[in-house]
């Protein structure tokens, strides 16, 4: 695990050094380990050190191969590295170290770009084949590891975070106007946008190349894409939940190879109870971590909040090593520039708690897993799924989801809330660019269950990227890697195929639900349907309590709707009640303050909006 950047100079001037050190330098915190350069002609590629696997200088990058041909900087965990290497031993290549690092060289040097399809893990990387003149950058399945990348006029830079293009001194920071209409109508980018003008992500499960020879840069290639189906093959349940049971342990186990010590978070539901109990059997007294909230201040629902006597309990079945970490409503704006300057873009919701908690792993661990991605494969989300389940069309049903997607403005109120720029952002249709997601996800849509399906496409593709970058950004802003088993292909490949049936039990009962709705948007529908991850529930019942599989759907959250108009009211004040706030350079002042006065009044929640409009603030503070 590391952090890597590089430049390719397209007009053929040489890469300067002193640049890309000062970029390396600049994510210095994603690996203290060590750094390395490498120079060849107008190439530069650059190195931080997060030593996992093979702790000696044998894995020092930027790695060559021995004829001197390939160079790799590369960050991320190849799980099934062992089983690659004895296959490339068996061909006759040669090893000089036990990284997984010399395996994706020399995977690439064998088998040239079609070794991507091969890795199972997490990775961002850069390859230079000297003798075709071809740079190659790709990026993994699911979005686990971010690659930032930046083209203008004759410059190309790549990084794992965006701050490594600030070094360069032709690199000026802007605000992408229609990248900020689309973050305040998603909570998130749906798109490779990001909030800094002409930085574009590479997609997930995708790789690009860049040709020296004629400065040609390929647009980026999908290699392997989301595809959740119903299978035509209907087994008995409990061959699915045999089945589910060997590839859930198998995942886990995979992800715990390591020459440093791992952790594991700990929460209060299932999915990492169940990650922690199967690490618990192969790690005795592994390390474990939970954040709790101080409740005093909250009300209604958000009492709820504070999952840690439930954490205690498992942590006491597990007999894991356990450390709790405790917020309160001030530690938000204590650590709002910290966070902002790390996680450099806004996505999906409060993030500060994640922070925190990963900051205490760190003090223990190198390594922690994380139960990110078991509600997206395998259906937690069932209030989301069946508003749009039964549908005239495919356009009802795009209607009818994008409103539902709208989290931050009312639909009535965009124009006036973007006013300031709305000349600049006119012409982008955000339910044209919502609609683009399923461009790829072609099913027939007959069903009820074919539409779910491509619900779960969609937030495969978009919350869940949002929820792995900024999982990314956090841990690894603490020198910490996070894995997560439930992004394993040969679980991911079963988790997609399962039958609707087998993840959500009430498809013809269902309720309407608003993901801002007056108190818990889970509790009234779980108080009628217990719905949602019905095959993961059962099989985790082998390995957690009942009471803890049966426990009502909780996401990890603070209770900032009762903060922000209590204990935190007077810096959410002075951010949007204030007269020197750099938002309003965006957004009308009048529009906004009438939204946000509905919420301390209590008439709307619009804890999404505020934590929202308080990122934009800090980002603008910390970036332009």
């Amino acid at each position: 695990m590391c952090g890597i950047a590089g430049i390719v100079n397209l007009d053929g001037k040489p890469a300067e050094s002193f640049i890309l050190k000062r970029m390396t330098d600049a994510i210095e915190h994603r690996g203290p380990d060590g750094e390395g350069h490498y120079i060849h002609e107008q190439v530069g590629f650059g190195h931080r050190r997060l030593a996992i696997i093979d702790l000696t200088p044998a894995g020092h990058q930027p790695m060559v191969t021995d004829d001197g041909r390939y160079v790799l900087t590369y960050n991320g965990e190849i799980y099934n590295f062992k089983e690659l290497r004895a296959e490339l031993e068996s061909l006759g290549y040669h090893f000089h170290s036990k990284t997984d690092s010399e395996v994706l060289l020399k995977s690439f040097q064998c088998w040239g770009e079609h070794c991507i399809k091969r890795f199972n893990g997490m990775f961002a990387f850069a390859l230079l084949d000297k003798k075709s003149k071809l740079v190659y950058l790709a990026r993994d399945r699911y979005g686990v590891k971010p690659l930032y990348i930046y083209k203008k006029n004759k410059l190309f830079m790549f990084g794992s975070e965006v701050k490594c293009f600030m070094e360069h001194p032709l690199f000026n920071v802007n605000l992408n106007k229609e990248a900020l209409l689309e973050y305040l109508t998603f909570q998130n980018f749906l798109t490779d946008n990001t909030l800094f003008t002409d930085v574009k992500l590479l997609p997930s499960g995708s790789f690009m190349t860049i040709d020296l020879n004629n400065e040609n840069l390929s647009p980026p290639k999908k290699y392997w894409d989301f595809n959740f189906s119903n299978t035509d093959a209907i087994n008995s349940e409990e061959e699915y939940i045999e089945e589910l049971d060997r590839l859930f342990n198998q995942a886990v186990k995979r992800q715990l190879v390591s020459d440093v010590d791992v952790g594991s978070y700990l929460s209060g539901g299932m999915d990492s109870g169940s990650i922690t109990a199967i690490a618990a059997k192969q790690l005795p007294f592994i390390k474990t971590f939970t954040c709790g909230f101080d409740l005093n201040s909250a009300s209604g629902v958000e009492l709820a909040y504070d999952e840690r006597e439930v954490a205690e309990f498992m942590s006491y079945l597990f007999k894991t090593q356990h450390y709790e970490v405790v917020l309160k409503a001030g530690d938000m704006e204590r650590i709002f520039p910290l966070l902002t300057q790390h996680i450099e873009e806004p996505r999906v919701g409060q993030s500060y708690p994640n922070y925190y908690v990963s900051q205490l792993a760190s003090k223990f661990c190198k390594v922690v897993l994380s139960g990110t991605g078991g509600d997206e494969i395998f259906g937690g989300y069932p209030w989301r799924y069946y508003r749009v389940a039964s549908n005239q069309s495919f356009d009802d049903y795009i209607d009818k989801y994008f409103s539902f997607w709208q989290r931050i403005l009312p639909s009535n109120s965009v124009k006036k809330a973007l006013e300031p720029i709305w000349s600049d952002v006119k012409d982008t249709s955000m339910r044209d660019l919502f609609t683009s997601v399923f461009t790829n996800h072609e099913i027939s849509l007959k069903n009820p269950e074919d539409y779910i399906n491509h619900s779960l496409y969609f937030e495969a593709k978009t919350f869940l990227q949002g929820l792995l970058l900024i999982e990314d950004k956090i841990s690894m802003a603490n020198s910490l890697e996070t894995r997560v088993p439930f992004l394993d292909n040969d679980l991911v490949d079963f988790g997609m195929k399962l039958p609707i049936s087998l993840k959500l039990g009430n498809l013809k009962q269902f309720d309407r639900l608003d993901e801002n709705i007056i108190g818990s948007k889970s509790s009234a529908f779980f108080k009628k349907t217990k719905d949602g991850k019905l095959i993961l529930r059962k099989m985790m019942k082998r390995y957690i309590p009942e009471n803890i599989t049966e426990r009502n759907k909780q996401g990890f959250s603070a209770p900032d709707a009762s903060w922000f108009k209590g204990e935190s009211i007077d810096y959410v004040s002075k951010i949007i009640y204030g007269n020197d706030s750099t938002i309003y350079n965006f957004l009308d002042k009048k529009t906004i303050i009438d939204l946000v006065d509905e919420h301390m009044q209590g008439k709307e929640n619009r804890r999404l909006l505020i934590w929202s409009l308080l990122s934009i603030e800090n980002w603008c503070n910390e970036f332009l």
